[in-house]
């Protein structure tokens, strides 16, 4: 028979092994974007992702929020980096927001889809479920190739079965004061309607996670 001492021990022990998952089982959120979702221009805790690390910090505590993006990533740049990221953080969740850079610079539609397509099925295979965040790139470009740019994250969505954010900046670049003198990002006092637009689409899914 057990003494008093060694099966106290042992409780103790099964004690604290139940209590690690509520710890260990931190669940993450990735955003994985480019110089929007970077705070491109303003300070990072001006930036629309701090906001959402706030909100979420607030309203879904079991929840953290982890910035991956980089200011003039491309889906290549994207896709390449991925695999690493989510061996790292295996994040229930994540936002993703690419494609501009590749728009910007005129790579060919069907190839930002075929890298945007990867890392959906890359993300889907860890387990974790997608926000696509659509982009839209200035007019000037032509609508042969602008309309079939922005028309790639409606037929993913629709392919993968994903909540879809049309444009992340809904509402913003129709307004000069709201854009930095590049006309591409927006300024800090842009950034909350860049959350409410996020928000929008992002609170069902982390309700329906239970989080």
């Amino acid at each position: 028979m057990q003494s008093v001492s060694t099966r106290t021990v042992l409780l103790l022990a099964l004690f604290m092994l139940a209590a690690l998952p509520a710890a260990a089982q931190q669940r993450n959120l990735l955003v994985w974007g480019d110089s929007l979702s970077a705070a491109f221009g303003i300070s990072e805790e001006q930036g629309w992702v701090q906001l959402l690390s706030e909100r979420v910090e607030r309203e879904f505590p079991a929840y953290r929020v982890i910035n991956g993006s980089v200011s003039g990533e491309t889906t290549t740049g994207g896709l390449e980096r991925l695999p690493a990221m989510l061996a790292e953080y295996r994040p229930e969740l994540v936002i993703l927001e690419l494609g501009g850079n590749d728009g910007l610079r005129g790579i060919p539609v069907a190839a930002i889809r075929d890298n945007l397509a990867a890392m959906i099925r890359l993300i889907e295979a860890d387990g974790g479920r997608v926000l696509l965040a659509g982009i839209r790139i200035p007019p000037n470009y032509g609508p042969r190739y602008t309309e079939p740019f922005h028309e790639n994250y409606f037929s993913l969505a629709e392919e993968f079965e994903l909540p879809l954010l049309p444009f992340l900046i809904e509402g913003i670049p129709e307004t000069p004061e709201l854009m930095q003198d590049d006309g591409i990002h927006p300024v800090a006092e842009a950034q909350p309607i860049i959350l409410e637009n996020v928000w929008t689409a992002l609170e069902p899914m982390l309700r329906e996670a239970g989080g």
